[in-house]
């Protein structure tokens, strides 16, 4: 269980890495790189289904700690 929750923080460590770059090729280029593209095309084809909601991974958190 433990390392659940490790990985589960470096999944987000990861995200928020990936979020920020983002924005910083926002905000210098106005325009996404063709990864960035790539990369939210993949995101869009992900069922909704499939998504967490925030508040349910916060509780799945707590639970395993």
């Amino acid at each position: 269980m433990e390392f659940e929750i490790q990985d589960l923080r470096e999944d987000i460590r990861k995200l928020v890495v990936d979020v920020a770059l983002i924005k910083n090729l926002l905000a210098e280029e106005g325009e996404l790189s063709d990864w960035a593209k790539e990369e939210l095309k993949k995101a869009r084809e992900e069922p909704e289904e499939d998504y967490i909601e925030l508040e349910d991974l916060r509780k799945e958190i707590e639970n395993d700690l």
